[in-house]
């Protein structure tokens, strides 16, 4: 089976160069790489309906004898049709193909066919175009439809994948032990391979079907668990002193009890009580206090005489941290350092002098942190914000900063549990699902862009009261597509808002020029401020209490949540206006439930559900390979088992050297190059 993802796709009969090339675009480079191109769908030809009593619109196989030759017409250029009609002996059916004229010398009059499609038209005149057809005594009883790109139909796939099919190895070797397929009732593979492509019958596709979402989901946990077990090593643990009373009776404010129980838990695991250094992820929704959070272990930390890092995504985050971190930690005589890609050469080379020599307590920066000359003197915890931006190899290399220090990881996005059981595996999890006192619930609307003047005169109000606005757009650029872009946003604004000072704010400014702008909106130069996403990790601006977002369909359930809690940040009560004129159901839906709850852990359930985990950050850098078949709403008790087989078996065989486990590691490998990572070496 491994050979066949050396064998280029090319090598298959009937798949030149051209077609070569459209397979490589689908995802299937190679003759392994088809056969793990799982179909999207199915179509059940089993039991062909009469034309009659056939549902109308609703997709479905017909049986019928040919009446007449296609007749071909030219309807307009580069448009001609090819009718024909075919009969069940009860009624007659008007089958309609467009630009096909093959499909006069493939259909026989006389001869029976099943036709698979969608039948239009009344009682006594039905009619079905561009239907699948298969003559009777070829005609699959399911048939499969693959994910299809121009110029390669879901047919040509599947005459491609009948012959990666025969040239399987003949005994099969199956990377899953015999003794774990026994265990969890679980097919051999080359019956799974077959029967996922070409079901005799729905039964052995949901056989086929839940072996290989139990492979899939046991070769993901193998590779997650074994790139964990990296930074969790029983030497040189740090201990680390609490000393969170005394941090928390230097804030001004008093911290929720989610807070005080996170940085309880996080200071267990940091007391060197057990063999590992701490592995802890903290969520909570937007505003619950993260920050304090990290600040307080920090502070123990520093208390503790050693150094800690935070690493975050962007520089604009990077600033605001640091400015954070700073409020918490130097009154207490702590040093806090800024290290980002646009520090001069003199002042990185003066900074990364005094971290080595252990002058800098704690170091925020972006991505900077991993790179090579920055070396600290004795890093005993790392952090991570919105975690999910990095890769696996990202973070592996920020621990590696350190001998063996402690982690914690910090997200803003809820994370279902399914999606952070898969991300974060054997990491404990403190969730904080309080807000802190004085935040109040945020009035969300959709609207249709007919309403969008309505929505300005609720702004206006606003601003003549001393309040503040955020406009978000997609775009920086104009011409890039039908969408307007912040620049020209803002000038709109500006005729429509006469007297009020606009700002924009979007992800190609300098940073000084973003600081600039953010600075003004802070002190209330700025009433509106127009900008992109990068809000979404922006400064709190506590006297900012209406936020509308165009073209809202354009963002993901978690992005657009991300966003709203810019405002609500003070004691006024604020607004969300999600302004979309989008059509499809997915986008509506999404809509809804922003209207519906200010639930960060619901919005994330729902976003998961409504996009996969694929799509769920809206980026290919959380370091979570692509699935092919599994479904994280649908299989997580598949999950659960596949994690505990993994742990089982990384006990006994920590790199899956064994002959039993050498397929499994071959896959591993396979698997995580799509994030850059090797697995196993």
């Amino acid at each position: 089976m491994a050979s066949l993802f050396e064998k280029k796709i090319g090598e298959l009969k009937g798949v030149g160069e051209k077609r070569a090339k459209l397979f490589e675009k689908v995802g299937a480079p190679t003759v392994g790489a088809l056969l793990r191109f799982y179909p999207r769908a199915y179509e059940d030809w089993s039991h062909p309906s009469p034309i009659a009593s056939a549902p109308l619109n609703v997709p479905c196989p017909v049986r019928a004898t040919v009446l007449s030759s296609p007749v071909e017409s030219r309807v307009r250029a580069g448009m001609t049709l090819y009718k024909t009609t075919v009969s069940d002996g009860s009624l007659d059916l008007t089958i309609t193909f467009f630009n096909n004229p093959y499909v006069k010398n493939f259909l026989v009059v006389g001869q029976e066919y099943l036709f698979y499609g969608k039948i239009t038209g009344g009682f006594l005149h039905r009619e079905m175009a561009v239907p699948e057809v298969c003559p009777i005594h070829a005609a699959p009883a399911i048939s499969p439809v693959y994910r299809q790109t121009e110029g390669l139909s879901s047919r040509m796939i599947a005459g491609a994948v009948g012959q990666a099919i025969k040239l399987l190895p003949d005994p099969i070797k199956d990377p899953i032990p015999e003794d774990i397929r026994r265990e969890y009732a679980l097919c051999h593979l080359r019956f799974a391979l077959e029967n996922i492509h070409f079901p005799s019958t729905m039964e052995d596709l949901a056989v086929a079907k839940r072996r290989l979402i139990f492979e899939e989901l046991l070769v993901l946990q193998l590779g997650l668990l074994h790139l964990k077990s990296r930074t969790r090593q029983d030497i040189h643990i740090h201990t680390i002193a609490d000393h969170s009373k005394e941090f928390f009776e230097l804030l001004p404010f008093a911290p929720t009890n989610a807070q005080r129980r996170a940085v309880a838990q996080a200071l267990l695991d940091m007391g060197g009580k057990t063999a590992y250094a701490m592995s802890r992820l903290v969520q909570g929704d937007v505003g619950s206090g993260k920050t304090a959070v990290a600040a307080a272990l920090c502070h123990s930390v520093v208390r503790s005489g050693m150094q800690a890092t935070l690493m975050v995504p962007t520089e604009v985050l990077a600033r605001q941290h640091c400015q954070s971190l700073r409020g918490f930690l130097e009154p207490c005589g702590m040093r806090v350092a800024l290290l980002t890609g646009s520090l001069t050469p003199a002042k990185k080379r003066k900074l990364l002098e005094e971290l080595k020599g252990g002058d800098i307590d704690l170091l925020v920066g972006t991505h900077a942190i991993i790179s090579a000359g920055v070396e600290f003197k004795n890093l005993a915890l790392v952090v991570t914000d919105e975690q999910h931006r990095f890769g696996v190899s990202q973070r592996t290399a920020l621990a590696a900063k350190g001998e063996n220090p402690h982690l914690l990881v910090m997200s803003a996005t809820p994370i279902p549990r399914t999606l952070a059981l898969m991300i974060y595996g054997d990491l404990d999890i403190s969730v904080l699902d309080e807000l802190p006192p004085g935040r109040q619930k945020i009035d969300t609307y959709a609207i249709r862009s007919t309403r969008r003047e309505r929505a300005f005169g609720f702004i206006q109000q606003h601003i003549a009261q001393g309040y503040q606005c955020y406009m978000i757009c997609p775009l920086v650029e104009e011409g890039k597509s039908d969408m307007a872009s912040v620049q020209e946003y803002a000038g709109m604004l500006q005729t429509r808002f006469p007297g009020v000072t606009v700002g924009v704010l979007h992800g190609k400014m300098k940073p000084k020029e973003k600081e600039k702008v953010m600075g003004e909106f802070v002190d209330n130069a700025i009433s509106i401020l127009v900008s992109t996403t990068v809000v979404e990790v922006g400064v709190d601006v506590p006297n900012a209490v209406v936020m509308l977002i165009e073209n809202a369909e354009r963002y993901g359930l978690s992005q657009l949540h991300q966003l709203r809690g810019r405002v609500g940040r003070g004691p006024v009560k604020s607004s969300c206006i999600l302004v979309s004129d989008a059509q499809n159901e997915e986008a509506i839906t999404r809509l809804k439930v922003m209207c519906q709850t200010s639930d960060g852990f619901r919005i994330a359930d729902e976003d998961l559900r409504l996009r996969g985990p694929g799509d769920f950050f809206g980026t290919n850098q959380h370091g979570l390979p692509d699935l092919k078949i599994a479904n994280m709403m649908e299989d997580m008790e598949t999950l659960q088992q596949a994690q505990e087989v993994a742990k089982e078996m990384l006990s006994q065989d920590a790199d899956l050297s064994g002959d039993a486990h050498r397929g499994l590691r071959a896959q591993v490998r396979q698997l995580f190059r799509q994030v850059g990572e090797q697995g196993f070496n």
